[in-house]
C-alpha cells in the first residue's frame, strides 16, 4: 500500500458567482522517500489539492469528497483534533511566501520552539535547543544570533530556510512544498533545492512539490502530475514526461521553457487564457486552447470529457487524439522550439 493515496478528490467552493470546481477527480499515489511534482498554470488546482491534504479547507462554503489516505488514515473524514495533531508532526507544508507565513512580532527561535512544544512533551529549554539544531541543519549562518532575530531581519533565502526548519523540526513523513523558491534568485533557489534533497535522503521524507517551474521539476521529481482546469491531464515518470509527452497541454508547457540548446530561439506560448473554474468547458477543458485540434475529433473534444487513459503502466493521459497523433504533434512542436521557427 502506498504511503499517500489520493483517490477521486473533489474540492468545490460556493461563491456569489457560482460553484468553483477547484479540484475535480484528482487521484495519485506517493511512496516514502519519493518526490511527486504537481505542475500547471495558476488556477489549475495545484495549491488547492495540497491544502486539501493538509486539511486547510474549512467552512460551510467548501465541499470536499473523495479519499486521502496518509499511512492508512483517511484525512477527509478525520476529525479536526486529529488533523491538528498530524499537521506539523506527521505532515508539514512549506508555504509560498515565508514572510507572510512567519509571525512578524515573534522572534524566530520562539516560533520554532512553539512548533516543538505543540507536539512534544519537552521543556522550553529543550525546545530552543532543538530549534537551534534545526537552524544549523538548514544552513543558517550564526544560528545562535539568528535565533533571536525577527523575520524582517532575515533575507528572503534565510526566511525560506527558517520555514523549512519549522516544517521539518518534528520529522514529518510527508512534506508539501508550495512554490518553495518563488521570488528567490537562482543561486538561493539551487541551495534550497539541494537542502530539500539532502533532508529527504536523511529522513526518507515523501515530498509533494507544487510548482510551475519545470526546471525545478527536472532536478527533483520522480513522478509528475500535470493539472489543468482542476483535473489531471497527464501523469508520468520524469523521463517519459520530458521526452515522451502525450498531452498537448504538457507539450505547450515544455515548449515555453527556455533551453540552453535553443538559446535565442523564440519560445512557443500557449494561446488563450485558462478556463473559469465556475464555467468549465463541457468536453476537454483544454480544447479551446489546444493547438493539436483535429477536425476528425473536434466534436468529441468539444462535448465529451476524455478519460485518463493508460499510455503505459506508469503513464496516463487525458486526450481524445490517438497516440500516433499525440506523438506527431509533440515531435513537431518541440522541434520548432529547437529550430527557432
Amino acid at each position: 500500500m502506498s504511503f499517500l493515496t489520493v483517490n477521486d478528490l473533489q474540492v468545490a467552493f460556493s461563491t456569489e458567482d457560482g460553484v468553483v470546481h477547484a479540484v475535480d477527480g484528482v487521484s495519485f499515489t506517493l511512496e516514502r522517500g519519493k518526490t511527486l511534482a504537481i505542475v500547471g498554470e495558476s488556477g489549475s488546482g495545484k495549491s488547492v489539492t495540497s491544502q486539501a491534504i493538509m486539511g486547510l479547507h474549512t467552512g460551510r462554503g467548501v465541499k470536499i469528497s473523495g479519499e486521502i489516505h496518509l499511512d492508512g488514515i483517511n484525512l477527509v473524514t478525520a476529525s479536526s483534533e486529529q488533523m491538528r495533531s498530524m499537521r506539523g508532526n506527521q505532515m508539514a507544508m512549506i508555504f509560498q511566501d515565508p514572510f507572510a507565513s512567519l509571525h512578524p512580532f515573534y522572534r524566530i527561535g520562539r516560533q520554532l520552539s512553539e512548533a516543538v512544544l505543540a507536539h512534544r512533551k519537552v521543556s522550553k529549554k529543550e525546545a530552543k535547543a532543538e530549534a537551534l539544531r534545526m537552524l544549523t541543519k538548514v544552513g543558517i549562518p550564526n544560528p545562535e544570533q539568528r535565533i533571536e532575530d525577527y523575520p524582517h531581519q532575515l533575507s528572503g533565502g534565510m526566511r525560506q530556510r527558517v520555514m523549512i526548519a519549522m516544517a521539518l523540526i518534528n520529522g514529518p513523513e510527508l512534506l508539501i512544498a508550495d512554490e518553495p523558491t518563488t521570488a528567490l534568485d537562482v543561486t538561493v533557489q539551487a541551495q534550497i533545492l539541494e537542502l530539500l534533497a539532502e533532508l529527504q535522503a536523511e529522513f526518507n521524507t515523501a515530498i509533494i512539490l507544487i510548482t510551475h517551474d519545470l526546471g525545478i521539476v527536472a532536478d527533483m521529481a520522480d513522478e509528475i502530475v500535470v493539472m489543468y482546469g482542476g483535473r489531471i491531464v497527464e501523469r508520468a515518470g520524469l523521463h517519459d514526461l520530458f521526452y515522451q509527452p502525450q498531452m498537448p497541454y504538457t507539450v505547450g508547457l515544455l515548449s515555453s521553457v527556455p533551453r540552453l540548446d535553443s538559446a535565442g530561439n523564440r519560445l512557443l506560448s500557449i494561446g488563450g487564457q485558462p478556463p473559469s473554474l465556475i464555467h468549465l468547458p463541457q468536453g476537454c477543458v483544454f480544447h479551446p486552447r489546444c493547438a493539436a485540434r483535429n477536425p476528425e475529433v473536434e466534436l468529441q473534444c468539444a462535448t465529451v470529457r476524455p478519460e485518463l487513459r493508460k499510455v503505459s503502466d506508469d503513464h496516463l493521459v487525458r486526450c481524445h487524439l490517438d497516440e500516433a497523433e499525440r506523438e506527431a504533434f509533440a515531435t513537431k512542436r518541440l522541434a520548432e522550439v529547437l529550430d527557432g521557427e
